[in-house]
């Protein structure tokens, strides 16, 4: 857990560091262009991830599939 703290910690002042240099040389136009570029790649990353596990044929889907269809029969 200390490692995992450490290493939680060291990552942050690294972010910030190199964010802070990167606004610096670049300026602040630049810097907000590639901060913004990184959100919308991982949250591309992130859509994708969740369209894989609610894929046709996973665990997942097919959970979904079979609560609906007790739900639907219930109701009726």
């Amino acid at each position: 857990m200390g490692k995992a703290l450490a290493f939680l910690v060291a990552l942050i002042a690294g972010v910030i560091v190199v964010g802070w240099v990167v606004s610096a040389v670049l300026g602040p136009a630049l810097f907000y262009l590639i901060v913004g570029a990184l959100v919308v790649g991982g949250g591309v990353y992130l859509y994708s991830k969740a369209k894989k596990s609610l894929a046709p044929g996973t665990r997942t889907q097919r959970r979904i599939e079979a609560a609906a269809k007790t739900y639907r029969q219930r109701n009726q």
